[in-house]
């Protein structure tokens, strides 16, 4: 049984599971994404990470502002879909959409549900210091991530894991689940939905810029978490001896100490140890204004002041 599906999504996350829909015998017969964005320095109009792969294969592009019209929503059914995939589609769907697709609507989403529910579950998973996370084949319902289980796929957060690196992983794993989702459909087989449980619901806000600050008087294990969350944005900011900086890297040592709060304990090769409210963070990875990422090694050659720390 080939099924015709329409594909919703928009960003770089959801591309290798429009590729996991092609690749599985089913026919695409639309692909919806968010309209063309300003983007770079010129703000020009630029198309969707999905838009662009769908266009490169062929397929037909939709671009609606929004589901919510008697129009859109005649225009979707006439595709006549089985199956609406959605990834990390950014508009919401009515209950007239979901209830469009014969075999209904699935969404792949990058947490283990129930547990960070929303927009930002990458980044919030390593904010927390979460040692799993995974994606959910699930079948949506009106609720916002709240259908009942299809399939899982699980995979540890490592200790060096950034937010860049676990969307890469987990852009893969739900390609993966999606894969088997649709293998195990178009062989005739009903999938189980399992309901989420009702305990360990917790949301993943979408990231604010204002977050990316760090507060030297938090944990040292926080900031590190902070720091790996919010690479590649919006990138953690700190100030170091007076100048702010943006922080690519770090590591939280578990070393006491009695410095007020980003105090200079140590600078050299391996990086700047900054004090903490708890522990010491060490800095490897910088940005000045208007520069690139340099080693914090390099950053001291232009201050060689802060060699001879504390400060």
């Amino acid at each position: 049984m080939s099924l015709r599906v329409v594909f919703a999504g928009t960003p770089e996350f959801a591309v290798p599971c429009l590729a996991a829909c092609r690749a599985s015998g089913a026919e695409v017969v639309a692909v919806y994404t968010q309209p063309d964005r300003p983007a770079g320095r010129g703000r020009r109009l630029a198309p969707s990470p999905v838009k662009q792969a769908a266009l490169e294969a062929g397929l037909p592009v939709e671009q609606p502002e929004s589901l919510k019209s008697a129009e859109v929503q005649a225009r979707l059914a006439a595709y006549a879909p089985d199956l609406m995939v959605v990834v990390a589609y950014g508009l919401i769907l009515p209950r007239k959409v979901l209830a469009i697709p014969r075999l209904g609507c699935w969404n792949v989403h990058a947490s283990l549900l129930p547990r960070w529910r929303g927009a930002a579950p990458i980044q919030r998973a390593i904010l927390a210091g979460d040692a799993e996370t995974g994606v959910d084949l699930m079948r949506m319902e009106a609720g916002l991530d709240t259908g009942p289980v299809l399939l899982e796929k699980r995979t540890p957060i490592r200790p060096d894991d950034t937010g860049g690196t676990l969307h890469d992983r987990l852009a893969a794993l739900g390609a993966e689940a999606l894969a088997e989702g649709l293998a195990r459909t178009q062989a005739g087989e009903v999938l189980a939905a399992v309901p989420q449980p009702a305990e360990g619901v917790t949301y993943a806000h979408k990231l604010d810029k204002a977050e990316a600050r760090l507060d030297f008087a938090r944990p040292a294990i926080e900031l590190e978490r902070q720091v790996r969350a919010f690479d590649p944005w919006p990138v953690a900011e700190g100030e170091i001896a007076g100048e702010p900086l943006r922080i690519w890297a770090a590591q939280a040592l578990d070393r006491p100490h009695a410095a007020a709060p980003g105090s200079v304990l140590a600078a050299g090769r391996e990086g700047i140890e900054l004090a903490c409210g708890k522990g010491v963070l060490r800095v490897t990875v910088v940005q000045r204004a208007g520069g690139r990422r340099i080693s914090a090694a390099d950053y001291l050659n232009a201050r060689p002041e802060l060699r001879g720390a504390p400060r």
